[in-house]
């Protein structure tokens, strides 16, 4: 064996088909060879045409002149090409594409190889090999005849060019020769089933030849049996066509399809990186690390002067790992390692430039690099890695990261096609992290303005005890708009609300924000949760009219909305819902139930006040509700009604605190990331103690003003509130004045000290008061004005037949912290 040539064995492959139709011609024009496929094309046997001249299969008159030029040109540059008619036996002529090659023989003899391809077969949208293909573009051919000991006796002057071998060392030799054992024989077994079949065969298979010993090269050979006159083999013809781009073309393909299936499968950047090195390994490399800039994993994308020559080398963090033999890749090779370059290497350039760095064969023993970073070097070395690439990560104007892919088991080095075919899948990873970190950007933005518009800290103030959790969406699916609220109402009542935003991303995130605003202030409006609920569904709807021009149906807005109202003076919690999941309610002895309430449509349907319901329920001091959205119970592998009685358990521990129940539900959730966004709302109710309130029926006469002054001064003094005694006496009296003014029926006055101190006024009346601007020289008008100076905050809301009017002085917090004397003083009972 003369020659480093290797050659792959692969299954040989028949084609019923043949590439082309073979003949062997003198130097005279006689055919000397004949081919079954010859045979199938023009329907002469070998018996009719060999010994004759090849003529006999040519159309008389004007072609004859055509080809005596033809044998010309092919004296005068060894071969031709080109379109001809050529008859057929039955009588018919056939288009064909013809190729004539000259082959040398042993003392300079010569003879024609005559090759002819149906173009009508072509047309027809017959299959073509890569012989026909190279036919039919004028490609080199590397041509070979093997007589029936397989001996090489002629060959034409493409072979020697295709393989590095002269032709001089081929006459009467066979493969082994110049091919290892192992290659040759698995040749020879296909040639001589060739010469025993008659037929056409292709077998393909790898060689390094020595016209090109940087790379390896595929070709694909076709074998014809040549037949004498008595249809006896004469020998093996052997056309070869270096397929090597054809063959990486086609394992590019097959990686690049892959890689749009297995990269980019999430919106994790970490992921993406370690299945860009799980893919190249082992279809590219031995080997593959994938490090991005440590801003990169927590979403943000690094500034464009990363990759440019502004001498700065930033920290890189290990995203992807691959090898062959982890073994290999010991510390500080792990994945979420923090890696420090140092300025003056290869990787640290490629980062610098964004250029691609390729080293076929590495030196690990010189070099600057080397002498700067030697513990590296030393690694790389024990490696065995002895090939190396380096790829830039680009995304537009940034450089994220670096992909290194290394070999040491697949002795060829990396080659120019190689370092394409990683470029190409680290764009694919590219664009895939690039996604990833847009849509960082977008879910951090709407997570920072969800979390900025949902309450940072709940209080209940005297009516309940709250603790809330809210956990988002995973990365794939995004911040979704959950919102919740505690709003302190008038009364020492408190309003408890839980809503869901249909859809993820900034626009719920917005969405959440608008309606939570809304919320609030139909909440000062004080209207009892179904009219909420009714105005909450109008203002959705005319969100959607505002954006009806708008042809994105993300736009369109939907949400599902639980309101309550619970007072804790008479324990009574008043409650409404628009297609959210119903609360739970769990007693002082730890018994769960989901209410019965009126479903209601989701928001933003327009059905009006008609859609929804409210309902009271009394419940015991020291009743837990809960309120949460879907996200808490559903899942895609489970029923609701299982995520409702995996919640009821969790909450049947409610003697716990509040902020150790809620992290007992939390850690019931399925363990898998969430698809939703989850949030809960817990509140212990609390009985405001009836020595904090009192209240008193007055006659609607003008003399109860000064009996209202009088029982609030003594009043306050009992609660040793003597400070406040002037202003509420005039808050009083103003307040009592409007109701005997404006009013019919009896009058009822009521203090309440909780965190701060509330007076209220009732009355039969049902329009509620309107603060006017009186002009200097008006008497009445004024009093509005008196007690919006002098209150805290005041307001008005609908009460059986009436109204109440209100207003709240701040109290000191030693005052709220002491509460108030027990009960049993005469002040505290109606009627006095």
């Amino acid at each position: 064996m003369n020659t480093e040539e290797t050659a792959l064995a692969e299954p040989v492959n028949q084609s019923e088909t043949p590439d082309a139709a073979i003949a062997m011609i003198d130097a005279e024009g006689t055919v000397v060879g004949w081919t079954h496929a010859a045979k199938q094309l023009v329907g002469y046997s070998a018996g009719e045409v060999v010994g004759r001249s090849a003529a006999q299969v040519l159309p008389p008159s004007e072609d004859v002149l055509r080809a005596r030029a033809v044998a010309e040109q092919c004296r005068a540059e060894g071969g031709w090409s080109g379109t001809v008619k050529v008859r057929h036996r039955d009588g018919h002529t056939l288009t064909m594409t013809l190729r004539v090659s000259l082959l040398w023989g042993q003392g300079a003899d010569t003879r024609w190889l005559v090759s002819v391809t149906d173009i009508g077969t072509l047309s027809s949208g017959a299959v073509n090999g890569p012989v026909r293909e190279s036919l039919l573009a004028h490609a080199p051919i590397g041509i070979a005849v093997y007589d029936p000991q397989l001996r090489c006796t002629w060959v034409n002057d493409a072979k020697e060019r295709q393989d590095g071998v002269p032709r001089g060392r081929r006459f009467g030799r066979g493969l082994k020769d110049w091919l290892p054992a192992v290659e040759a024989e698995a040749l020879e077994v296909v040639m001589l089933q060739v010469l025993e079949s008659g037929s056409t065969m292709v077998h393909e298979y790898r060689a390094w030849p020595l016209s090109d010993r940087r790379r390896e090269h595929a070709f694909s050979s076709s074998f014809f049996c040549l037949q004498g006159a008595d249809g006896t083999p004469l020998g093996v013809c052997s056309m070869t066509v270096d397929v090597t781009g054809n063959r990486r073309a086609r394992e590019r393909l097959a990686i690049l399809s892959e890689a749009s299936t297995r990269i980019g499968s999430t919106l994790d950047v970490m992921r993406t990186g370690q299945e860009l090195a799980d893919l190249t390994v082992p279809l590219l490399a031995d080997h593959a690390l994938v490090d991005l800039v440590e801003s990169v994993p927590f979403g943000v994308e690094p500034s464009a002067g990363t990759g440019t020559a502004s001498g700065r080398t930033p920290l890189l963090r290990r995203a992807g790992l691959a090898s062959l033999d982890m073994g290999v890749l010991e510390l500080p090779w792990v994945r979420e390692e923090v890696i420090h370059l140092v300025p003056i290497s290869p990787f640290a350039t490629a980062l610098r430039t964004g250029r691609s760095y390729l080293e076929p064969v590495l030196n690990t023993h010189a070099g600057p690099w080397v002498e700067n970073d030697p513990v590296r070097a030393q690694k790389v070395r024990d490696s065995g890695i002895h090939s190396l690439m380096v790829v830039p990560i680009r995304a537009r104007r940034s450089v994220l990261g670096l992909a290194v892919f290394g070999r040491s088991e697949e002795q060829t080095p990396f080659q120019e096609d190689d370092l394409l075919l990683a470029e190409e899948l680290v764009t694919r990873a590219a664009l895939s992290l690039d996604n990833a970190l847009r849509y960082a950007r977008e879910r951090t933005t709407a997570l920072t303005l969800q979390r900025d518009l949902l309450p940072h800290r709940v209080r209940g103030g005297a009516a309940v005890e709250v603790a809330s959790r809210y956990v988002p969406a995973d990365m794939d699916h995004g911040v979704g708009g959950d919102w919740f609220d505690v709003i302190e109402l008038s009364g020492a009542r408190v309003g408890l609300v839980v809503g869901d935003v249909v859809g993820h991303g900034i626009n719920a995130a917005a969405t959440m924000g608008r309606l939570r605003t809304a919320v609030r202030t139909l909440a000062d409006l004080e209207l009892p949760p179904d009219e909420l609920l009714a105005h909450l569904d109008d203002t959705v709807r005319r969100l959607n009219d505002a954006d009806a021009d708008d042809s994105d149906e993300d736009s369109v807005v939907s949400a599902t909305c639980l309101y309550a109202v619970y007072n804790p003076i008479t324990r009574h919690c008043t409650m409404a819902r628009a297609g959210h999941p119903p609360p739970a309610i769990i007693d002082p002895q730890s018994q769960v139930t989901f209410p019965d309430l009126p479903a209601g449509a989701p928001l933003g349907l327009g059905l009006g006040l008609s859609a929804f319901e409210s309902v009271e329920l009394e419940l015991p001091e020291g009743s837990v509700l809960a309120f949460y959205t879907d996200g808490l119970v559903e899942s895609r592998d489970d029923d609701i009604d299982v995520g409702l009685h995996r919640l009821g358990a969790a909450l049947s521990q409610s003697d716990r605190s509040l902020e150790d129940l809620c992290s007992e539900v939390m850690e019931t959730v399925p363990a898998q990331a969430h698809s939703d966004d989850v949030t809960l709302l817990l509140a212990r109710t609390i009985a405001l103690q009836p020595a904090r309130v009192a209240s008193w029926d007055l006659p609607n006469e003008r003399a109860a003003v000064r009996t209202a002054r009088h029982l609030a001064a003594r009043q306050l003094s009992e609660w040793g509130m003597g400070h406040l005694m002037t202003t509420v006496e005039l808050i009083v009296s103003e307040l009592v004045t409007n109701a005997i003014r404006h009013g019919r029926g009896p009058i009822r006055l009521r203090l309440i000290q909780h965190q701060v101190l509330t007076c209220e006024v009732s009355d039969t009346s049902t329009s509620h008061p309107r603060p006017q601007h009186p002009r200097t020289l008006d008497e009445n008008g004024r009093g509005l004005f008196l007690i919006a100076r002098l209150s805290r905050r005041w307001g008005s809301r609908c009460a059986g037949d009436g109204k109440i009017v209100w207003a709240e002085q701040d109290l000191p917090p030693a005052v709220v912290a002491q509460g108030c004397p027990s009960a049993g003083s005469p002040l505290q009972h109606a009627g006095h």
